[in-house]
């Protein structure tokens, strides 16, 4: 199957590294035009930079998905750079309080989890939506998570952001009609550095090696580049059959 995304602008939030840079590569090769929204300056000029080498037209736009205003101007970004949104994956998250019982669980990390996980998404779907009805309709894809959809989690915070991911895209379905596909979609565990340090954490906190916990973690998680797969095909008029949660290995 030859997948095709030729003509499409795509928005990766947390694009820097992990699932959302496999995907902006992909999306890239598919003939997309990305747009990496990322804190992480770094990592997210070298993903643009490989797919510039490799013949892909991508951008950077410096965004903290905590700030409203950041991702205003991220959403802006795209429609005034390339004329438009058609697909939007939300992968900005983060991992804290891992291992910790609810009775020593801090409220400022729980607000800073559902901050960057659930506040993230709300903005970018709230400034992405217009754009893209204007666009002509779309694809919209929120990485949430098995933890708080299908089972707990090693993080009272990141199960209830997940959760709450997922709520928030049923209640938006029905808000945006047919023109505008939804997925959420619950990856297994992946090699991403969310992943990682969330083991390598949890290994120092009951006293572990952080390292070998890692090393050995290595040899059981996939690759980001699966999952990103997956998002192509969604993304993709391939995917346009395909309704509700989306689970992958």
């Amino acid at each position: 199957m030859n997948i095709q995304l030729t003509d499409k602008v795509a928005v990766i939030t947390g694009g820097s590294t992990g699932i959302g840079a496999a995907t902006a590569l992909l999306y890239a090769e598919a003939g997309a035009k990305v747009v990496i929204g990322d804190i992480n300056e770094l990592d997210g000029r070298e993903t643009v930079n490989v797919i510039e080498k490799q013949g892909g037209e991508a951008i950077f736009c410096a965004t903290n998905v905590t700030s409203e205003d950041d991702v205003t101007t991220l959403m802006r970004t795209a429609e005034e750079t390339y004329g438009g949104i058609h697909i939007l994956v939300t992968c900005a998250g983060i991992l804290e309080g891992a291992s910790v019982h609810i009775s020593d669980f801090d409220a400022a990390t729980f607000n800073s989890v559902i901050d960057v996980n659930l506040n993230g998404t709300f903005y970018a779907l709230k400034h992405a939506v217009p754009i893209m009805r204007e666009s002509g309709g779309g694809v919209i894809l929120c990485i949430a998570s098995g933890a708080g959809i299908r089972g707990g989690s090693s993080s009272v915070a990141y199960a209830s952001s997940k959760g709450g991911v997922n709520g928030l895209l049923m209640t938006v379905e029905n808000q945006v009609g047919s023109g505008i596909r939804m997925h959420t979609i619950c990856p297994g565990g992946l090699a991403t550095p969310l992943k990682l340090g969330q083991i390598a954490q949890s290994a120092k906190r009951d006293g572990q090696d952080p390292d070998a916990a890692v090393a050995n973690a290595l040899k059981s998680l996939a690759d980001p580049i699966g999952v990103a797969r997956v998002l192509t095909f969604l993304a993709s008029e391939e995917g346009s059959y395909v309704r509700g949660i989306i689970s992958t290995r």
